[in-house]
């Protein structure tokens, strides 16, 4: 079966989900990941789901939008591509978590993630909370980030501290499975 992509955002109302997993099941597509959140008011969604050989991604498209019209949400759909850098797999990285905290200012996470990049590095996942002042504890990042293992991540670290160290963050590099088990309730 062939991929798609489904991206809906719109004010966040109840039903978006139930909407959008009925149309897609109707037309007998089968999810098979979500990533959905709330931001402020908005709600943002990302579905990937098998379709049928025998459905158009531009059929789909429009049943979406037909569909989802009364909810005011916007949607945009596409195939799944395969990766655009086949040398960069999770089975040649290792999962850690960098964690900062400090006064909300612009370019906080253009600063860290131009770093992460320059290394090769994939974020997969970036919470972040900003409430506003100078309260290092009211402004928090949490970036969920695979590190190729054939680089420096000694000269990685050193450079990401001296970047939180610049901007006055306290930051924190744990293995994913450290931070978890840190992190257990």
């Amino acid at each position: 079966m062939k991929k798609a992509v489904i991206s809906v955002l719109g004010a966040d109302r109840p039903g978006i989900i139930a909407a959008v997993s009925r149309i897609l099941f109707e037309h007998e597509c089968n999810i098979e990941n979500i990533s959905q959140t709330i931001l402020q008011s908005e709600f943002s969604g990302i579905f990937i789901s098998a379709m049928p050989d025998t459905l158009t991604i531009e059929a789909l498209d429009g049943y979406l939008k037909e569909g989802l019209n009364p909810l005011n949400l916007h949607v945009y759909v596409k195939h799944l591509d395969a990766p655009s850098d086949p040398d960069f797999t999770s089975e040649n990285s290792e999962s850690f978590v960098i964690t900062t905290k400090g006064p909300d200012r612009k370019g906080l996470v253009a600063s860290v993630t131009e770093i992460i990049a320059r290394y090769g590095a994939n974020v997969t996942n970036l919470q972040a909370v900003f409430k506003g002042g100078d309260d290092p504890n009211n402004n928090i990042m949490i970036y969920e980030v695979d590190i190729p293992n054939d680089i420096d991540q000694q000269a990685l670290y050193s450079d990401l501290r001296a970047k939180a160290a610049e901007l006055i963050l306290n930051i924190s590099i744990q293995h994913r499975n450290i931070f978890e088990a840190i992190n257990r309730i």
